[in-house]
């Protein structure tokens, strides 16, 4: 029987079969992701195989079918190696906050790029609206010009208050959806607020560390009661950029990869060769200096800074 992992624990997953019946599976035998170590083989979004066990509600998972996307993080404790985020996605949007707690640009670079790299539309949700004064809000579009001028869609949301709420919902409807971001930016209230059948758990920032309290421990995909699926996961303290080769980067910030071929040299770096087309934008203002500083750490392999 096929069907949908809806929830991954680490060890056991939880199924929606083609019956319509949940399931606690675990897996039988190993299952590999091609080309990639990762410390978990099978994902929530992922289409698998199962033989339920008789007169029990749990099956065993025989088989993972094939993705049609994925989207991973560097494993914090194995470098080399990787946890797949979700898979099967329509679109990923990174949940922002300026302060309580802070979403540094660089971790928003990281996000996009893997994103761009394992070919997901993504885009960005600015919470807390509510929270902002006059001088935060003109750094809040600030950040924004940053990325509409590139064409990542951004918009600005109150989860608690309700604020262009409606608008997600038209951004999420019939489609599969990450969300994703540090913990305390409001995920699960956001979640709340779109489906308040959900109950999500929420905690406060934590006074000492201005971090938010892990309040979502594992992947999960709620269905919505208008339609599509959202798949929450545990908020992300910090977001490694892995299996992208360095020469193939430039690839994945869409504002370099509309110039590289104006280079004077087809292996241009980026970074000091004459001629190139993407030092003379950075220079004309052309290309934010923020984004190019990313690209710079994620070169060199500076890329887990929160």
């Amino acid at each position: 029987m096929k069907g949908l992992v809806t929830k991954s624990t680490g060890s056991w997953y939880e199924v929606l079969g083609d019956d319509g019946l949940r399931y606690n599976c675990r897996i039988k035998g190993k299952f590999r992701t091609k080309a990639i170590k990762t410390t978990n083989p099978i994902a929530v979004g992922d289409w698998v195989d199962i033989s339920p066990e008789p007169e029990q509600e749990t099956a065993i998972i025989t088989h993972l079918h094939e993705r049609r996307n994925y989207i991973i993080r560097k494993s914090v404790n194995l470098s080399r190696q990787a946890q797949i985020i979700a898979a099967n996605l329509d679109q990923a949007f990174l949940v922002v906050t300026l302060a309580s707690p802070f979403t540094s640009l660089g971790f928003i670079d990281r996000f996009l790029v893997t994103a761009e790299a394992y070919d997901i539309p993504a885009g960005l949700l600015f919470n807390k609206l509510d929270l902002f004064s006059d001088e935060g809000l003109q750094i809040l579009r600030e950040y924004e010009s940053i990325y509409t001028n590139i064409g990542y869609p951004c918009y600005e949301v109150s989860a608690l208050r309700g604020t262009n709420i409606e608008t997600v919902k038209g951004l999420f409807k019939d489609k599969t959806t990450l969300i994703s971001g540090h913990s305390g930016v409001g995920k699960s209230t956001l979640i709340n607020a779109l489906h308040p059948g959900a109950a999500l758990r929420t905690a406060d920032i934590s006074d000492w560390s201005d971090k938010g309290r892990h309040t979502t421990t594992f992947a999960e995909m709620i269905r919505l009661p208008f339609g599509g699926q959202l798949i929450d996961t545990p908020g992300i303290r910090e977001l490694g950029v892995i299996d992208i080769e360095s020469h193939e980067l430039s690839h994945f910030f869409p504002e370099m990869r509309a110039l590289m071929h104006e280079c004077r040299f087809n292996d241009c770096r980026h970074i000091n060769e004459p001629g190139c087309a993407v030092l003379a934008a950075l220079e004309e203002g052309d290309i934010a200096p923020s984004r190019y500083e990313s690209y710079l750490s994620i070169y060199h392999g500076n890329d887990t800074r929160a």
